[in-house]
């Protein structure tokens, strides 16, 4: 079930408030299996990360922040600069659920 913008909106606070830094950082060569692999551990762990892309123009970084998201079935939180935050909820992970919750009740 995808975000509603609630959610999203109080996903982004909470990167912010939590003073995230980027954990995965994109080097010159791109999307590699290694990268993924590292994405994948790391979202496996924190559900909300910040990850670093490298520099490209706007439409390149769209594709790839499209395809990251899509790889890893999770969802694009923000994107800023270089830097995007991305979610994927754990499936009996409860360390989001209070915000998620909340944001959805406020519909």
């Amino acid at each position: 079930m995808p975000l509603t913008s609630q959610q999203v909106r109080a996903l982004r606070a909470e990167a912010h408030r939590l003073n995230l830094k980027p954990v995965v950082m994109i080097g010159q060569h791109g999307l590699s299996e290694n990268v993924l692999i590292e994405l994948e551990q790391t979202l496996a762990h924190h559900e909300l990360i910040k990850v670093r892309v490298p520099a490209q123009d706007k439409s390149e970084k769209k594709e790839l922040n499209t395809e990251i998201c899509e790889k890893l079935k999770a969802d694009l939180i923000q994107s800023i600069g270089h830097v995007i935050v991305i979610f994927r909820k754990k499936p009996k992970s409860q360390k989001y659920l209070k915000i998620l919750k909340s944001a959805n009740s406020a519909d």
